[in-house]
């Protein structure tokens, strides 16, 4: 994420915040680790930071905290790489970060606090809901509907006009061809189920509203 916002070139990073202790007072990459997260409106006032990105890998995590900021009223700032290539017509939500060599094409919708990896390909009319990580190398094809949360591994690839629901996994290198239903896990070509969803009650506990 450091990389990725130097790399840009048009932000100053002020800092990190880690609810860590330990590693409070030390520097990654140069970069001082203010606090804890509970200090954010006060650091940010004291060190005159103006934005927010929520650099952690786990999707229920970032996305939790991506709403704490927000609910906060500290803004929420997206990373792009220089070498990434988006089309005009692309809507980018807050807080995404969008890796080295990633292709985002014409009219796709990303939502809020999304990872797009290094080389992955979004081709057109997708549409990636809040807190989903799409992983290196993953090609997904036209009119893709990912929801909310859903985490897409290493290389994997999506066919045209499928649906993966809300939390589901996608193992790395599968082949998906057809709808994955939500909070499931599939693998391999094509994808088959391995794990299945929760019981439907439990479903609707899980779900937040999403944001596209």
């Amino acid at each position: 994420m450091l990389d990725i916002v130097l790399q840009a070139g048009r932000d100053e990073v002020v800092g990190f915040l880690d609810n860590n202790a330990e590693i409070h007072g030390r520097r990654v990459d140069g970069v001082p680790v203010l606090g804890g997260i509970d200090a954010l409106p006060r650091l940010a006032a004291e060190h005159g930071a103006d934005g927010v990105i929520v650099a952690i890998g786990d999707n229920g995590v970032r996305r939790g905290l991506a709403r704490e900021v927000d609910a906060g009223g500290l803004p929420l700032v997206s990373a792009v790489h220089p070498s990434a290539t988006l089309a005009r017509s692309v809507t980018l939500g807050r807080n995404v970060v969008v890796a080295a060599g990633a292709v985002v094409c014409a009219h796709c919708q990303i939502g809020d606090s999304v990872i797009l990896n290094t080389g992955c390909i979004i081709d057109y009319q997708t549409m990636i809901g809040e807190g989903s990580h799409i992983c290196p190398g993953v090609r997904i094809a036209g009119r893709v509907k990912v929801e909310s949360g859903v985490f897409v591994g290493l290389g994997a690839t999506i066919v045209p006009r499928v649906t993966l629901g809300c939390e589901a996994i996608i193992g790395a290198g599968s082949v998906v061809i057809e709808d994955v239903p939500p909070l499931t896990t599939v693998v391999g070509v094509p994808a088959r189920a391995v794990k299945s969803a929760a019981a439907s009650e439990d479903l609707a506990a899980m779900l937040l509203p999403a944001r596209v």
